[in-house]
């Protein structure tokens, strides 16, 4: 069993404690956050509702950052204050701090604002690239798997496919190697059907704070107990290249980066987002 530290808890990172502490897979979660009486009032209330709904996972709320020692795996989300995600200088200095602390990650990060802060520690800090992941883009491979749903008239649970490329503007569905139920997506949906749902990418970013949290918490479990599912996860694709990508993820890290299969079009716009980042 592990010990995960949640850098904020705000929205996104409360989320993240309560979605991680119900499925009852680690042993115990820090919110760690400078208004330490909103991150402890936090930690007690989800610990309450461990009885309710069945999960025995220890929480607790700290204001130093020197809490996360000993985490395995160390999640950047967002300010109790209000403040937003942490991320820009604020969010450099906050893991330059536990990096000081003899902390080695893996570093996630469940906000949709962070692909800065990503790229500063891999070219600023000694981090390691299989060590910094983003969670945003499972969000939005989420959104976008309730939306085939919808169309298809399916559950989404049946819809499967990966997001690359740079959310919002360039984003690119990997659609030639999505699933509906088992069937190619491709013999599902219809050309015109896709190409509305890959046009609605800009108004379903950023995901919420709930989507957020909830997928940075299945992230987090890959992290610290390994998976066989793949991830779109932001990723460096290279020299500090921050971009969308689907990933294998195993204890302590990435395991390797996956290369979607995309037509010609796709190939095109993804390299373009590659350019970009």
């Amino acid at each position: 069993m592990s010990l995960i530290a949640i850098i904020g808890a705000g929205p996104i990172g409360s989320t993240l404690a309560h979605k991680l502490a119900g499925r009852s897979r680690v042993r115990e979660i820090r919110l760690i956050d400078k208004e330490v009486r909103i991150a402890q009032g936090k930690a007690l209330d989800i610990q309450q509702s461990g009885p309710v709904e069945g999960f025995s996972t220890t929480l607790s709320g700290a204001e130093s950052l020197h809490a996360s020692a000993g985490a395995d795996a160390i999640v950047l989300a967002d300010a109790a204050s209000g403040a937003g995600e942490h991320a820009g200088e604020a969010g450099l200095a906050i893991l330059r701090q536990i990096i000081a602390a003899g902390v080695s990650g893996p570093f996630l990060f469940a906000g949709a604002s962070q692909r800065d802060v990503m790229k500063r520690a891999l070219t600023e800090l000694p981090v390691a690239q299989s060590k910094i992941i983003g969670a945003a883009p499972f969000a939005l491979e989420s959104a976008l798997c309730a939306v085939c749903g919808v169309i298809a008239d399916c559950s989404a649970l049946d819809v499967s496919l990966s997001v690359a490329g740079l959310p919002p503007n360039g984003a690119v569905v990997a659609w030639q190697e999505g699933s509906i139920g088992g069937s190619p997506l491709t013999s599902v949906l219809a050309p015109h059907d896709m190409a509305s749902i890959a046009a609605r990418i800009p108004g379903l970013w950023p995901p919420g704070p709930y989507a957020l949290g909830s997928a940075a918490a299945r992230l987090t479990e890959a992290l610290v107990l390994g998976s066989r599912r793949r991830f779109s996860c932001f990723v460096d694709q290279g020299r500090g290249r921050i971009i969308a990508l689907p990933v294998e993820l195993e204890r302590g890290g990435i395991k390797r980066l996956i290369q979607p299969v995309l037509t010609s079009l796709e190939r095109t716009a993804f390299e373009n987002a590659l350019d970009g980042a």
